[in-house]
């Protein structure tokens, strides 16, 4: 009877993780299409975070990559359709924020924006809910050109 016990609670967690990880390349998928035809997609970063507690600050997703000068990047962002809340992107250089997904003077939010890079380094993609909600959202890397 254990053993049989055994057998169903390992397949009922391979059938979630599976489930859980198609739902995510599908949200790839449709970002990688949102990113425009001009778009060769380079790096997705995937993104699952719980609701911050109450009067604390939710960590964002932070992802780091090597960005070549004299080329321009799109980066993009695609949120889970149970999400209350859009995801935001930012990405920095050092403590230089280069670019976002949030225009913080009007409060409005975009699904992409090009970023023209003009030195060759290490820079940081954060990904966060506004207010600390939760959600799945996916952000892509797509070269546009070099200029």
């Amino acid at each position: 009877m254990k053993k049989i016990l055994y057998l169903f609670s390992a397949l009922f967690i391979l059938c979630t993780f599976n489930a859980k990880a198609q739902t995510a390349s599908e949200l790839v998928d449709l970002c990688k299409g949102n990113s425009g035809d001009d778009a060769t997609y380079l790096q997705d970063f995937q993104v699952e975070l719980a609701a911050a507690k109450p009067n604390e600050k939710q960590q964002p997703a932070k992802f780091s990559m090597v960005l070549k000068k004299n080329t321009r990047y799109r980066f993009s962002v695609c949120n889970s359709e149970s999400n209350s809340a859009n995801a935001i992107l930012q990405l920095f250089d050092e403590n230089r924020m280069m670019g976002s997904t949030l225009n913080a003077a009007t409060g409005k939010e975009y699904s992409m924006f090009d970023f023209n890079c003009t030195k060759t380094g290490v820079y940081h993609v954060f990904v966060f809910f506004p207010d600390g909600k939760s959600g799945t959202a996916v952000g892509i890397l797509s070269f546009i050109e070099i200029l």
